[in-house]
């Protein structure tokens, strides 16, 4: 009996197997992510291989300060120091902070750590930062109301779900289907420019790149 046969006859067997192959696929994914960031060391190969940073730097100005939220391992705010008047990089894990104050230093670049929802911002910048952040909010509604005392215009990525059909396929039949377990959401087009206009601002520009929505937000 050849194995299609077998499947064809056997859904327990083929939900067995499907479900196992869907966990290890997984479970590839995140290991894939850090063996290839060992060997780059530290930094991820998407920084280069997206050129996502290229989309943030130009549409910075030269007379610009901006708040880098979530920097992660700074490596982003650095290269936006290099076009931007200042930048200042906030991200909630001291690791990730200490390790960016170590490796990427300019004049005009600042690390902080601290919880970008609830951080005491006393003064405005032109431009705010959020690469892979939004999706890690749990509340982003209320997070992205407070953040328009801080600037009128929000630079962006998130992941989206409609990226591959089996991410979609995952989700409609119970699978974590998240590019990262701390995920509270990964979006759709529609379901973003939803939030959005819940919280109060509108999308005035985007594109998709790598399963992404990069994109412009500013006070609507």
């Amino acid at each position: 009996m050849s194995l299609n046969t077998l499947l064809k006859r056997s859904p327990k067997i083929t939900k067995f197997l499907l479900d196992r192959f869907i966990r290890l696929h997984n479970y590839s994914y995140h290991k894939i992510s850090e063996y290839a960031s060992a060997l780059e060391t530290g930094i991820h190969p998407k920084h280069a291989i997206m050129d996502y940073h290229r989309f943030f730097a130009d549409r910075i100005e030269s007379h610009e300060r901006v708040l880098d939220l979530g920097c992660g391992n700074g490596f982003l705010a650095y290269d936006m120091a290099a076009k931007a008047k200042q930048v200042v990089g906030i991200d909630i894990r001291e690791a990730n902070v200490a390790k960016a104050k170590k490796r990427f230093s300019r004049d005009n670049l600042e690390f902080l750590v601290g919880d970008a929802t609830v951080y005491p911002f006393t003064e405005r910048f032109d431009v705010i930062v959020l690469s892979n952040v939004l999706e890690h909010i749990e509340h982003r509604v209320a997070f992205l109301q407070s953040l328009k005392k801080v600037s009128a215009k929000i630079l962006f990525r998130v992941p989206m779900i409609d990226r591959d059909w089996t991410a979609m396929y995952k989700k409609l039949h119970g699978y974590d289907y998240r590019l990262d377990n701390t995920h509270f959401i990964e979006y759709t087009l529609e379901t973003l420019q939803a939030e959005l206009k819940e919280a109060g601002w509108k999308l005035t520009s985007y594109q998709v790149n790598w399963g992404e929505v990069w994109g412009v937000m500013e006070v609507a």
